[in-house]
This record gives C-alpha cells, structure tokens and sequence, in this order.
C-alpha cells in the first residue's frame, strides 16, 4: 500500500493483483472525478472507472514509464467516459437555433453557489448536453474538437453548449437566486 508508482505499474505489468488494487485504490477518487462529469450518476461513473481499469491493466505494459503515469492513466480514463457517451449518444439532427446566443450567469449567483451545487447542476444536464458542457466548459475543448470526439456536426455541439447554458439558467432562477447588475459570460 505504501509502495511508490513506479512500483505497483512494475506490479501491475506482472499482473500482480494486490499492485493492480493498490493502483486502483490509489487513483480511484481522482478519476472518478472525470467519470463523473460524463455520467449522470455515481454508480454509472463506477462502471465507466472500472471498464477504465480493465483498460489499463491489459494495456499497462504499453506504458514506457515516460511522462506522468497519472496523465495517461487519466487520458484511457477520458477516452472510456467519451466512448461511453458515445456508446449512448442519440444527438438531434434539427436543432433549434432561437436559444439565445450567449447565455449569462451573473457575478452574484457565481458566489451564492457552491462547487458541489453548481456540479449538481450540471449533472442535472440531459446526458448528450452534459457531456459538449462539460467537454467545452470544463475541459476546454474547441466546438470542432468536441465534433470530431463526440461524432456530431460543429453546428450540434454549438446547440447543446447553448442548450446547457440555456437549462443551468432557468435552475439557478428557479433555486431563487438573484441576478446581480454585472453578468459574467460562460465561454
């Protein structure tokens, strides 16, 4: 349990099962935090982790223990939630284009919020929305990016991103929060 990474990936690629548990227990939080941002509920977000794990463990021997292990740990960890999205996409050809461009979330609603009740919200998102948001928002993917991860039209990653924005809008007014005088924009 105590033992550094570069020892339990030395475990692991001679597919020691309690280095393969270590390793998991190690990093289990962490990128379940990724997951969650791509799923709707914890137990989903597991089954995502835990297919990310298998993921690692069969391939853990392509690892050249160059660059952060936590890095490409966290990118097989990405690349699985995206195919899970993707596995379950069903994105809208026609679209709405009257959401209003930019939606706004003002300075004051920004500081009532907690971290915790803005991720609650953005959980709250439909699944195919959630993920473009969280993709552009969060993670800072291009429009033209998120098409070409998500297989989806530039024009349909544009609408779920103002379709999110429009959704997390009508929450925090609905959560009785006043907007204050000065917006600030989610780009």
């Amino acid at each position: 349990m105590n033992s550094n990474i570069q020892e339990l990936v030395k475990g692991c690629k001679k597919r020691h099962r309690l280095a393969q548990k270590y390793l998991y227990q190690r990093f289990y939080g962490k990128m379940l935090g990724i997951c969650m941002r791509y799923t709707s509920h914890r137990e989903e977000a597991t089954d995502v982790l835990n297919r990310a794990f298998l993921k690692v463990f069969q391939s853990i021997s392509t690892y050249k223990n160059t660059g952060s292990f936590e890095g490409w740990l966290a990118r097989i960890v990405f690349n699985t939630s995206i195919d899970y999205v993707r596995s379950r996409a069903k994105y809208r050809e026609v679209m709405d284009f009257n959401i209003e461009k930019d939606q706004t979330i003002e300075a004051q609603i920004i500081e009532e919020l907690y971290a915790k009740d803005l991720y609650t919200l953005i959980q709250s998102l439909p699944e195919n929305t959630r993920a473009v948001f969280s993709l552009y928002v969060v993670d800072g993917y291009k429009h033209r990016e998120i098409a070409e991860i998500l297989n989806i039209s530039t024009n349909t990653s544009k609408w779920h991103l103002a379709n999110g924005k429009k959704i997390l809008k009508q929450k925090i007014e609905k959560l009785g929060l006043k907007p204050a005088k000065q917006g600030i924009k989610i780009n």
